[in-house]
């Protein structure tokens, strides 16, 4: 259940910017980057806790602000990037759901990137991907350093994820 101090709040703007406070430096990073590659205005705080409750509430709760964002008159509702951090590389796409899936190629469960195993954001993105009632397929293209492959797949998921929020621009018939 979630704690009443926990919440998030989205918003679409012409440049993204981020006050995240999670408890977990490297989780706030990581969202910080993604709210700025999909150009959200992105509040999200998270109750104090242990590791895994704060990794769980912070991706419900993002997850929940972004399913508003899609269910919005207009949006997309689908998205797809690729995108760099140094050399990493890594794609990112999604679609609205009725059954959420996270699908992806990296697993770096036995390793740690500031101190906390590298599946915590995989956590994130795995409880994103349910509350927002998503359909999420992340690919690591190429990299090898773990920060640099986190970065490029939370800006590739944040860069998706603003497109999917976005109305379709209107097709204009050429004359």
């Amino acid at each position: 259940m979630s704690d009443s101090s926990t919440g998030a709040r989205v918003a679409l703007a012409s440049e993204g910017t981020a006050n995240v406070t999670t408890g977990l430096p490297v989780l706030d990073h990581l969202v910080t980057e993604l709210a700025r590659s999909g150009r959200f205005r992105l509040t999200l705080e998270v109750a104090p806790g242990g590791p895994d409750q704060a990794v769980s509430e912070a991706g419900r709760a993002f997850g929940a602000a972004i399913a508003e964002r899609l269910a919005a008159a207009g949006a997309a509702g689908r998205g797809w990037a690729i995108v760099a951090a140094d050399e990493a590389l890594a794609l990112a796409a999604i679609e609205r759901a009725a059954e959420s899936r996270f699908v992806t190629n990296v697993d770096f469960s036995d390793q740690r990137v500031g101190g906390l195993g590298t599946d915590v954001p995989s956590r994130f993105l795995q409880e994103l991907s349910e509350a927002a009632e998503l359909n999420l397929h992340v690919r690591l293209v190429e990299g090898t350093d773990p920060q640099h492959v986190l970065a490029a797949i939370f800006k590739a998921v944040g860069a998706a994820l603003g497109q999917a929020c976005r109305p379709i621009p209107d097709a204009k018939e050429p004359s």
